[in-house]
């Protein structure tokens, strides 16, 4: 455990609600953390408030979160990657679009991220140093990242309570369209609809109930890191929402038909997908270890986590243990006991050897 007189360091730009989160929660943690924010006043408030112990720039932190909108990202990742003197310094994101700037990004020591947690307020006042805790966070590897730096921003994640999912970035940008961006527009425009028909009926805003509010909560959000984001991911958006007016269209026609039998088949099958959710995960009692013999080459390793991506098999801890001679090392993966089977039988699959045991 570090000592209180020698922390580890970490470095935000960006203070706002997830910046801020970040910090409140490293410090909670033991970290020092500096940070600084395009608006100066920012950075004070959320020193202030005790997500930083001190405004400015570390360029001897060992990882750096970059929680600005979407369009300085590439710039802020490149400042902070050029100006870190620490060896194997990490330098991640927070952005919701990443497939253009894993294209522009391509240096080792940065790794995408995109924590999957929110809140309906705004900027730093509403930070929260438990926001992360069950959330997924998504970290999206690619050909040219640095095994190390991703497993120690992996460990790092994981120890804010995130449960961390590798994707690729196109992988990622078309699911979240889904799950993320499509429902934040439609929020906005099932809000706006009903504040308009408010203007003709003065009670309608009086009748909104949980389910209204329920569904309308995120529309509450930050709207200026929007307009970027919908550029950036503007075909995965946009075959989302194709997909959902079509779908609505269908859902309108059965009304229109007085449809009972369609409409209760279509609101039974909602009904059952919407329990099937999965809940916030709870880490296993019981874990297994992989060993992978991998060969030293660029994209293993966002090969493999991606795959266990896919397969919904989630890594609790990653190391990559170099051979001291030779162009092969050995991945160490720790994932759920129950699944990891379904993980060695796909890598096997794929021409990776690996051993597996339970860890007791």
């Amino acid at each position: 455990m570090t000592s209180p007189s020698d922390p580890r360091r970490a470095a935000v730009v960006g203070t706002g609600l997830i910046g801020g989160s970040i910090g409140l929660a490293l410090r909670a943690r033991g970290w020092w953390v500096t940070g600084r924010d395009a608006d100066p006043s920012a950075a004070d408030r959320a020193r202030a408030l005790g997500a930083l112990d001190e405004v400015g720039e570390d360029p001897g932190a060992e990882i750096t979160f970059v929680a600005t909108p979407l369009g300085a990202v590439v710039h802020e990742v490149t400042r902070s990657l050029r100006q870190a003197t620490r060896p194997g310094a990490v330098v991640t994101d927070v952005a919701g679009v990443k497939a253009p700037l894993a294209a522009q990004l391509t240096q080792p020591g940065f790794v995408g991220g995109h924590p999957m947690a929110g809140s309906e307020q705004v900027g730093i006042d509403g930070a929260d140093p438990d926001l992360f805790v069950g959330a997924t966070w998504v970290l999206t590897p690619t050909a040219t990242t640095d095994p190390d730096a991703y497993a120690r921003l992996q460990s790092v994640v994981s120890s804010l309570g995130a449960e961390v999912l590798a994707l690729s970035p196109e992988q990622h940008d078309t699911l979240v369209a889904m799950v993320s961006h499509v429902p934040h527009l439609t929020a906005a425009t099932l809000m706006n609809l009903a504040d308009r028909a408010a203007e003709e009926h003065g009670a309608l805003l009086r009748l909104a109930a949980g389910g209204f509010r329920d569904m309308t909560r995120i529309a509450a959000g930050q709207p200026g890191i929007w307009p970027d984001v919908c550029a950036e991911n503007a075909p995965a958006i946009v075959a989302a929402l194709d997909t959902l007016l079509a779908d609505l269209s269908g859902m309108r026609d059965r009304v229109a038909a007085a449809d009972k039998a369609g409409l209760l088949a279509e609101l039974e099958h909602a009904a059952a997908a919407r329990r099937s959710l999965p809940a916030r995960a709870v880490r296993p009692e019981r874990l297994a270890e992989l060993r992978v013999p991998v060969p030293d080459r660029p994209g293993v390793l966002a090969e493999i986590t991606t795959l266990a991506g896919d397969l919904g098999v989630n890594i609790h801890d990653i190391e990559l243990a170099h051979s001291v001679e030779g162009d092969r090392g050995v991945l160490v993966l720790v994932v759920d006991g129950d699944v990891s089977p379904r993980l060695h039988d796909a890598l096997t699959g794929r021409g990776y050897r690996s051993t597996s045991r339970h860890l007791e």
